[in-house]
């Protein structure tokens, strides 16, 4: 019988009942209906003009695709092109693609400024 594959998020429940997620380097958020995503590396993804892969950036830019935990055939998420640069900062970006509008924290910045657990 083969088992169904499961993430599991090691997560601890905070003395104000919050529940905080352990663990991760990375958070992904997507603005329209505040899916988080969780990861340990990201990357930004420059696309050949036939629309393959081209080269894996370490710098958000207009025209790349961010990837959240990229592995040689396999990723925890994937957005289009990003189409705008809404705000830069360390270890914190917020962009645009051509369907949805994300938010991506470094672990450190969003333990210290994130309200939105």
């Amino acid at each position: 019988m083969s088992k169904i594959k499961q993430d599991k998020i090691p997560m601890t429940l905070t003395e104000d009942n919050v529940l905080k997620v352990l663990g991760y380097k990375y958070k992904l958020v997507r603005e329209r209906d505040n899916l988080l995503n969780f990861g340990d590396k990201v990357g930004w993804i420059e696309w050949k003009p036939d629309g393959t892969f081209g080269k894996l950036h370490d710098k958000p830019a207009v025209g790349l695709s961010c990837i959240l935990d990229p592995h040689r055939f396999s990723f925890t998420w994937l957005t289009t092109s990003i189409t705008e640069i809404i705000k830069e900062e360390d270890d914190y970006v917020k962009f645009k693609t051509s369907n949805s509008t994300y938010e991506l924290w470094h672990a450190q910045q969003e333990n210290k400024n994130d309200t939105k657990q």
